[in-house]
């Protein structure tokens, strides 16, 4: 029997995230195999915090780039070793043996795709949107539920568009779902409902939605950043 060669790369965008970073890389090591994951890569923007010491101490492989998160999850890939990049938020975590569920997915044809999301909260107004991630339509798809994809394919899909300073995730997984099959995997991540609740959940996910409308609608990368920083990062 052939031994299988797929190895995945996890490429994690950080700016200042010493205070979850350690937990995030030793619950990666835990609930994968060694043999599936070739790397750990921690792709720091620029952090003025421990951010880089600390994972470096937990096992990880840290490099620098530019800061922003379309260049970061750019460059990251650019130096990944592994035939799979698998790009995941700091604050989230992936189900346990989800390397071997990506590694599969990818066995049997899908090129790209993600898993279903779930917040650490028990928020019904949270877990009504978060069902939603089961279905299969690109409203329906965000950078929180993680994103999967041989390397192959995604350098001949050019990579996240760096005039993206925001929303960059949701415009790279639209030219996916014109381009190829996208697979949702039947298992889910847990990402942090701890911006929805600083923030007030009701008032972010209007103005998440907002986005979704005003990209549809034709809004640009530059008028997606400006609604962004009017009403969401103050």
């Amino acid at each position: 029997m052939r031994k299988n060669k797929l190895q995945i790369s996890i490429v994690i965008p950080v700016l200042n995230e010493a205070h979850g970073i350690a937990e995030t890389i030793n619950y990666l090591t835990s609930n994968s195999s060694p043999t599936n994951i070739n790397e750990i890569l921690i792709v720091d923007g620029g952090s003025a915090d421990h951010t880089v010491s600390i994972a470096e101490k937990s096992g990880a492989k840290v490099i620098h780039s530019t800061k922003g998160r379309a260049k970061q999850l750019n460059y990251g890939a650019k130096n990944a070793k592994g035939s799979i990049l698998y790009f995941l938020h700091a604050d989230t975590l992936p189900p346990k043996d989800f390397d071997q569920s990506i590694i599969d997915a990818v066995g049997n044809g899908y090129q790209t795709g993600c898993f279903q999301m779930k917040f650490d909260s028990n928020s019904h107004f949270l877990n009504f949107f978060a069902w939603f991630t089961r279905v299969n339509h690109q409203l329906c798809r965000g950078g929180d539920q993680s994103l999967f994809i041989t390397k192959q394919l995604f350098n001949s899909s050019g990579g996240f568009n760096e005039d993206y300073v925001v929303y960059e995730d949701n415009e790279f997984i639209g030219r996916l779902y014109k381009n190829t099959f996208f697979k949702i995997l039947p298992r889910h991540v847990k990402t942090s409902a701890r911006r929805y609740e600083e923030r007030g959940m009701i008032k972010l996910q209007y103005h998440f939605g907002m986005m979704h409308l005003k990209n549809y609608l034709g809004a640009g990368p530059d008028q997606l950043y400006d609604y962004y920083k009017r009403k969401i990062s103050v």
